[in-house]
C-alpha cells in the first residue's frame, strides 16, 4: 500500500493527504498599459533611499535634543544655584543668631577682654569660619578684639580663626542707656571657608563655584583657574546677606553639538556602508533571479526542512482529528508519526489528571480563540515523564483560500523552563546571601572603627575629671555630668564591642542578671526621642521577678529598637500616645512585652515583620526586628508580635530564668528551649 492510499487503522476512513508540491513563485512584475514590468531590478536602491531619509530625521532629533539638553541643564543649574544661595543666606543667619547670643550674654553681665576671648561663643565662632571678631564701645573705641596681636604667636585663640582669602562681616549692636547704641559686634568670617563648608560634594562634582563681586573679581572658589569659555554658567546675587556679591554656577558637563555627536559620525557610516551593501545587493538579485530556475522540486525542499526542524509541526482538520505531524513532534512525546495521525481527542499525550482541563483548552482552539501569542501547556511523554511545550496555533487553508483545519507549531520549553528555575533561585540565594555578608561588613567595619572615637572620648573625659577634681571651686553639676558622660561612652564601646561579637557569631556572653535594670536602662536612652514625640512610656515588673539568664548589652539593644520602633509609629499619630513595658513570669521563662496604642500591625505577619531588609519605613533597611530576633534566639527565647487586645501592637520576648535562682537544671531548660 503506498503512502498515498494509507488509512489509520484507528480512525477508519482518514486518509493520510498527499504532499502537495510547491510551485516556484513567479518574479514580482508590474502590470502597467498592458506591459509588465519586473520589480527586482528596481528594489536594491530602496534601503539607500530609506536610509538617507532615516538619517535626515536623526539630524533633526539629535537637534532637538540638543536643545532640550541645554533647556534642562540650565533649569537645573537655576534651580541648584538658588537652592546653594538659600543654604549661604541661611548659614549667615545662623551665624548672626550667634553673635546675637554673644551680645545678650555681654548685656546681661560684665565681661573682661579676658573672658570675652575666651567665651565659648567667641571660640566656637572662630572654629568655624570667623577671621576676628571686635567689640566697639559707643564711642567707637575697640574695647575687645579676637585674636589679639599680642597673644604668642602659638596661642590657640589667636590661631583658632586664621584664614586667608577675602572676607565678609556681620554685625550686631548692642543695646545702651536711654536708647542710644551701647556698641557693636563686628565678627569677621572667611568667604571661602563658608564656601567649603555649605557646598555639598555631589554640587562641588556637578559645578564650578565661586563668589564674584561686580567686577568680576573672585571672592572665593571651589576650583583654581577661570572659567571656560565653554562652560554653562548662571549667576545668583546673594545681596542682602552679601551684598555686591555674586553667586556663580559653572556646569562642568559640557554638551556636544548635535553635528559632533556619536550618532552623526555612525549615521554617516551607515550610509556608506548601506550604499556599499546596496551595490552588493544589486548583483546578489541578479543571482537569486538566475538560481530561482534551479530550484528542486517541493518534496525534496520539504522533506530537508522537516528533517532539519526542532520545531514540532501537527495539522487537524476542523473536528481536532490529527492529520499530520513531524517526526520532532512525535519524538517529544515518544509515539512515531504513523500512531498519531487520524487519532481524535483525548490525545494519548494529554496528562492523566489535567483531561479536562486539555479537552476546555482544545474546543476553545477549535473555536478559533487560541492566544495569537501562544500558550503553554503539558503533555506526557510515551514513558510517564511530562513535557512542558509552547504551541502557536494558526489557520490551515486550502489552494482556494478556505480553512480546513489548524496548523500548530509546538516548542519543547521543559528544559529552558527548569533552567530558569533553577536560574531564579539560584540568584534569589546569591542576592540574599550577599545582602547579608555585606551588611555583615559594613556593620563590623562600622564597630571597628567606632572604638577609635569611643576610646578618645573615654580618655578626654578621664583626663577632665582628673585635672578638675584637684579644683576647689568646681560646680558639682559640672562633675555630674562628665562622670555620666564617661560612663555612656564606656556603655557605648561595650555596646559597640558586643554588636561585633554578634556580627562575627561569638556567643553571647550570658550572665544572671536583673531584667527590670535592663529595661530601665534602655528605655533612659532614648528619653530624649520620647520626649521629642510626646511619648509617655510606663514600665511594669513583678516585684519577686527572677534573674534571667542573658547578655545585659544585646538584651538592652533589643528592648532599645522595639521601644524605638513603637515610638516611630506614633509619632504621626493625634491624641494620646503610649508606650508600656512589662515583665513577668511564664514557667520556666521570663517574657518582656513592649505594648502601644499606635496603628498596629495592619495585616503584617510576625515572621514577615523579622524577614531581612523588609521595614515599613520609607528610610529603614529592615535589619532591625531580624536581629532582634537572632539576638533572643541566641538567647533560646523567641520573639513574637501581634495585634494588642484595644489598639495598638504588642512585641514580645522570652528569656530564660536563671536555673541556680529557681533550682532548675540548666541543661534541662535548654533543652526545652530548643
Amino acid at each position: 500500500m503506498t503512502n498515498k492510499d494509507k488509512v489509520d487503522r484507528r480512525a477508519p476512513g482518514v486518509r493520510v493527504p498527499e504532499r502537495p508540491a510547491l510551485a516556484v513563485p513567479p518574479r514580482p512584475r508590474l502590470h502597467l498599459l498592458g506591459s509588465r514590468f519586473a520589480l527586482m531590478p528596481s528594489l536594491w536602491a530602496w534601503p539607500l533611499v530609506l536610509s538617507v531619509l532615516l538619517v535626515a530625521g536623526v539630524m533633526i532629533w539629535l537637534q532637538a535634543k540638543e536643545v532640550a539638553d541645554r533647556e534642562a541643564q540650565r533649569a537645573d543649574m537655576i534651580s541648584d544655584a538658588l537652592s546653594l544661595e538659600a543654604q549661604i543666606t541661611n548659614r549667615l543667619d545662623e551665624e548672626t543668631n550667634k553673635l546675637r547670643a554673644l551680645a545678650d550674654v555681654i548685656q546681661s553681665r560684665p565681661m573682661s577682654q579676658d573672658a570675652f576671648a575666651r567665651h565659648a561663643l567667641v571660640l566656637d565662632g572662630l572654629r568655624r569660619f570667623w577671621v576676628s571678631l571686635t567689640w566697639l564701645g559707643d564711642d567707637g573705641r575697640i574695647l575687645a578684639h579676637v585674636p589679639d596681636d599680642s597673644m604668642p604667636a602659638h596661642d590657640a585663640a589667636r590661631n583658632i580663626g586664621d584664614e586667608v582669602g577675602m572676607a565678609g562681616h556681620l554685625s550686631v549692636s548692642l543695646a545702651g542707656h536711654d536708647e542710644h547704641p551701647g556698641g557693636m559686634l563686628v565678627a569677621r568670617y572667611s568667604a571661602g571657608a563658608l564656601l567649603r563648608q555649605k557646598v555639598p560634594w555631589w554640587l562641588a562634582a556637578k559645578y564650578d563655584i565661586r563668589l564674584v563681586d561686580e567686577s568680576d573679581e573672585v571672592i572665593a572658589s571651589t576650583v583654581d583657574g577661570p572659567r571656560h569659555p565653554m562652560q554653562a554658567w548662571y549667576r545668583v546675587s546673594m545681596a542682602p546677606s552679601l551684598p555686591n556679591a555674586w553667586l556663580e554656577l559653572a556646569s562642568r558637563e559640557r554638551i556636544t553639538p548635535w553635528w559632533r555627536t556619536m550618532p552623526m559620525a555612525l549615521m554617516g557610516g551607515f550610509v556608506v556602508l548601506l550604499g556599499i551593501a546596496s551595490v552588493m545587493l544589486r548583483k546578489q538579485m541578479h543571482s537569486v533571479s538566475r538560481a530561482e530556475e534551479a530550484w528542486r522540486t517541493e518534496a525534496a525542499w520539504r522533506s530537508a526542512m522537516e528533517d532539519s526542524l526542532a520545531v514540532g509541526i501537527r495539522a487537524r482538520d476542523m473536528q481536532g482529528r490529527l492529520v499530520y505531524v513531524n517526526k520532532t513532534m512525535a519524538d517529544m512525546v515518544g509515539y512515531q508519526p504513523d500512531e498519531l495521525i487520524g487519532l481524535m481527542p483525548p490525545m494519548p499525550y494529554w496528562v492523566p489528571h489535567e483531561l479536562e482541563q486539555s479537552m476546555s483548552r482544545h474546543l476553545r482552539n477549535m473555536a478559533g480563540k487560541a492566544p495569537r501569542e501562544g500558550y503553554e501547556s503539558r503533555w506526557q511523554h510515551r514513558d510517564g515523564t511530562e513535557v512542558d511545550v509552547m504551541v502557536f496555533e494558526a489557520p490551515l487553508v486550502d489552494a482556494k483560500g478556505m480553512q480546513i483545519g489548524w496548523m500548530a507549531s509546538v516548542l519543547n520549553v521543559t528544559e529552558r523552563k527548569h533552567m530558569e528555575e533553577r536560574e531564579r533561585k539560584q540568584m534569589e540565594t546569591m542576592a540574599h546571601h550577599a545582602r547579608l555578608t555585606m551588611l555583615g561588613e559594613v556593620a563590623s567595619t562600622l564597630a571597628h572603627e567606632l572604638n577609635q572615637p569611643l576610646s578618645a572620648i573615654a580618655s578626654y573625659n578621664a583626663g577632665l575629671l582628673n585635672a578638675l577634681g584637684a579644683r576647689d571651686d568646681m560646680d558639682p553639676q559640672i562633675m555630674k555630668a562628665l562622670q555620666r558622660m564617661g560612663e555612656q561612652a564606656a556603655h557605648a564601646g561595650r555596646i559597640v564591642k558586643r554588636i561585633r561579637e554578634f556580627l562575627t557569631r561569638r556567643e553571647p556572653r550570658r550572665e544572671p542578671c536583673n531584667i527590670m535594670g535592663v529595661i530601665e536602662s534602655g528605655v533612659s536612652l532614648l528619653k530624649r526621642d520620647l520626649s521629642r514625640h510626646d511619648v509617655h512610656v510606663s514600665i511594669q515588673g513583678d516585684p519577686h521577678l527572677p534573674e534571667v539568664v542573658a547578655d545585659p548589652v544585646l538584651i538592652e539593644q533589643v528592648v532599645v529598637n522595639l521601644v524605638r520602633n513603637a515610638s516611630d509609629a506614633l509619632s504621626t499619630q493625634a491624641g494620646e500616645r503610649r508606650i508600656h513595658v512589662s515583665a513577668a513570669p511564664a514557667g520556666r521563662f521570663v517574657r518582656v512585652s513592649v505594648t502601644d496604642n499606635g496603628p498596629g500591625l495592619q495585616g503584617q505577619r510576625g515572621d514577615r515583620l523579622f524577614a531581612p531588609f523588609y521595614s515599613t519605613k520609607a528610610e529603614g533597611m529592615g535589619m532591625g526586628l531580624a536581629i532582634c530576633r537572632s539576638i533572643i534566639e541566641l538567647h533560646y527565647g523567641v520573639l513574637d508580635a501581634e495585634e494588642a487586645p484595644e489598639r495598638g501592637a504588642v512585641f514580645s520576648f522570652s528569656l530564660p530564668i536563671d536555673a541556680a535562682d529557681h533550682g532548675v537544671d540548666q541543661a534541662d531548660s535548654r533543652e526545652v528551649d530548643a
